[in-house]
Order: C-alpha cells, then structure tokens, then sequence
C-alpha cells in the first residue's frame, strides 16, 4: 500500500510535538508479524527522537500525538495517565440509535493478542459517552468519547449496545454496500460487489490536549476519502 509522505499527515507541529492526521492501514507500531512500514518509523524519518504517545487500531484513521523529545513524550504521558486528554471518535454504526449521553461503563479484559471482552469480574474500568449525530434509514452516524483508553474500547462499547460499528466484523458489525442503499443498483453477473469502505468506520476526529503548562489545544482530523464518501453515499441514498 502506497501511504503518502509523512509531511503530508501533519496537522500541527512545533519543536517538542507533532499532531498527525494516521491514514487507515497504517500501524501506530511494529507489529508482531512484522511489516516494514508502520507511523513510528516514518516519524523517525522525519524527527530522529520522535515517539508515538498513544495508539490507533490500524484499520481506525485520525488525530495521534508524537512526541520529538523525551520531555514531550512524559509531558503529553501525563496528561494521558490523568485522564486530561479529550479525544472525540467519530463511527458511523449499524441500525438507527438515539444516543444522547449515553454512559457505557463496562470494564474490558484483554485477552492478549489483540483480543478484548467485557468482564465485570476481572477487567479494567472502561468508560465511553455516546451521541448520535445524524440519522440514516439504516445507519446512524455517532460521536464516541472515551474516558479510558482501553484497546478497542469503542468498539466492544457499541457492540454492548447493539450499535456495531458497519464493517467492524469482529464485533459483529456488517459492511455497506451500495446494492443495499441504492434502489435499482445492479452489478454485472460476474461481478463481485465490494463494500463501500474496506475497513470498519471509525475515525479519530478531535484531540485536545495541552501543548505547554499554559496552553491547550484542540486539534481536528478531516475525515478520510472512503469514510467521507460513505457519508456523503448514506446522505444521498438512505436519507
């Protein structure tokens, strides 16, 4: 996969940190199972010190803090430690919801090798405040605030609720076609119909931190091609 340069993700940058805006498909980190890319190394590229301050799940796209300096790193690390970094998740989820803030507070277990459950008994407290956005016939696009940060909390969050996020198969989410929103639409016999986003719709939309002691910032990621034309699609089709 062609990933663009590095240059071209930043969506902030001074002389201790770096906002990016991650593409989907591209790790935060090296993998287990190798790979030769992944944004760690291309920050490297670009900024020798530079560490990556919290994760995205690869196929999620958006807003990720790096650090250029060991001091930035700590400092922005705090703030994650103490819950002072609000981060605002965008999905567009299966079915029509009404989520007006809604507070799924399920604590998540990790299995170990990417895979996670509620467990009440044994898992970490996870906490994550949901409200609809906007409303389709068969989609509802949600705005997803955790207040932890527990791998793939968002997503097993919905999934408690019946809410899969579309193309997020692992939790039971169901990828959109064109066929199924747009009247009339046929492919070819021997045509195989893909889904409209290859990936599960999640985005990272909004991070807002503290850049200095006395200065905090909110910084915005555009949404990617495939989740923007989604929306525009279920806008157009299943309105």
């Amino acid at each position: 996969m062609k990933y663009p340069k590095f240059e071209g993700l930043i969506l902030f940058e001074n002389n201790d940190l770096i906002v990016v805006n991650k593409p989907a498909f591209l790790s935060s980190l090296d993998e287990r199972e190798g790979g030769d890319i992944n944004l760690l190394r291309l920050a490297k590229q670009y900024s020798d010190d530079a560490q990556i301050c919290h994760r995205l799940d690869k196929e999620t796209s958006g807003a990720l803090i790096i650090a250029k300096n060991p001091e930035a790193y700590r400092f922005v690390s705090m703030q994650f430690e103490h819950r002072k970094v609000k981060k605002i998740y965008h999905a567009i989820i299966n079915g029509t919801h009404v989520f007006e803030n809604l507070t799924v507070d399920l604590p998540i277990l990790n299995l170990g090798n990417k895979n996670v459950a509620i467990s009440k008994q044994e898992g970490k407290k996870a906490e994550t405040i949901f409200n609809s956005l906007q409303f389709f016939k068969h989609y509802t696009l949600v705005e997803c605030s955790p207040i932890t940060g527990r791998m793939h909390q968002i997503r097993i969050h919905l999934a408690s609720q019946r809410a899969c996020i579309a193309g997020d198969e692992m939790y039971g989410g169901k990828p959109v076609f064109l066929s199924e929103i747009k009247r009339g639409y046929r492919l070819g016999k021997e045509q195989e119909e893909l889904p409209i986003m290859k990936r599960f719709a999640l985005h990272a939309k909004q991070i807002t931190f503290k850049i200095s002691e006395d200065t905090e910032m909110t910084f915005d990621a555009p949404y990617p091609k495939d989740f923007a034309t989604l929306l525009k699609l279920l806008e157009k089709f299943d309105a």
